[in-house]
């Protein structure tokens, strides 16, 4: 146990650099601005597309960096985290 402890705390320490967060969040903006671009010369707009893409990108952006952070936001491994606890007292 002494040894998964050791690996948990590094691993909880070791994430990406911050250029694939910014990598990603670019590649969101360039998507939306595709869409956009995609959609100008129709003759009415399709709402569907735009009320679908925007939170599905949104919230698949937010589930990656919140898996990278889990003690940040809302996807918590709080049972988790208590038998750890009780493992290492």
């Amino acid at each position: 146990m002494i040894d998964i402890t050791t690996t948990r705390a590094m691993a909880m320490q070791k994430h990406p650099p911050a250029i694939v967060f910014l990598m990603l969040f670019g590649l969101a903006l360039i998507c939306a601005v595709m869409a956009g671009y995609g959609m100008r010369n129709a003759s009415s707009r399709n709402w569907i597309h735009i009320l679908v893409f925007s939170p599905i990108i949104a919230a698949t952006l937010y589930v990656m960096v919140d898996l990278e952070y889990p003690r940040l936001g809302f996807i918590r491994i709080g049972d988790f985290e208590k038998v750890l606890h009780n493992v290492i007292k």
